[in-house]
């Protein structure tokens, strides 16, 4: 992959879990060999998924945040980002917290956002290409 890339809240779960170990190492290397962004959204949502679906302790949550926003960019949700989800929402028919993790992704100048969650393949803006890292069609572009 060039350039920045953006990542959802799934690609950081799976980096921090052996629910799927494939996934997981997926994840890792991605965090690993490309220069990523994530959002202070990213790393709420993170938090709640590791306490509700996978019981990780306060301390254990406290490492994977501490250790994602250290290995990546971290974007501060603003005024601005809201208004621009909320039209994206508006333009792309996605929920607004989606929009709210494309609209960070498009501030931090992203050209990719890696979700397995949003529609693959995706262009937004112009400026921004939604992909899986998990589905063939990624592995087919990087061989």
């Amino acid at each position: 992959m060039n350039g920045k890339v953006f990542l959802d809240t799934n690609i950081i779960v799976y980096a921090h879990t052996d629910y799927d170990r494939r996934k997981q190492i997926t994840a890792q290397k991605l965090i690993r060999e490309e220069d990523t962004c994530i959002s202070t959204q990213v790393l709420q949502e993170t938090a709640n998924i590791l306490s509700k679906k996978f019981n990780q302790t306060w301390a254990d949550i406290i490492k994977v945040l501490q250790d994602a926003a250290n290995n990546s960019k971290l974007h501060n949700n603003s005024q601005s980002t809201i208004l621009l989800a909320c039209k994206i929402a508006g333009k792309y028919k996605y929920s607004f917290y989606d929009s709210l993790i494309i609209a960070a992704s498009v501030e931090s100048d992203c050209e990719q956002l890696l979700s397995e969650d949003l529609h693959d393949g995706q262009e937004i803006e112009k400026s921004l290409t939604i992909i899986n890292p998990f589905s063939s069609s990624i592995k087919k572009q990087s061989e």
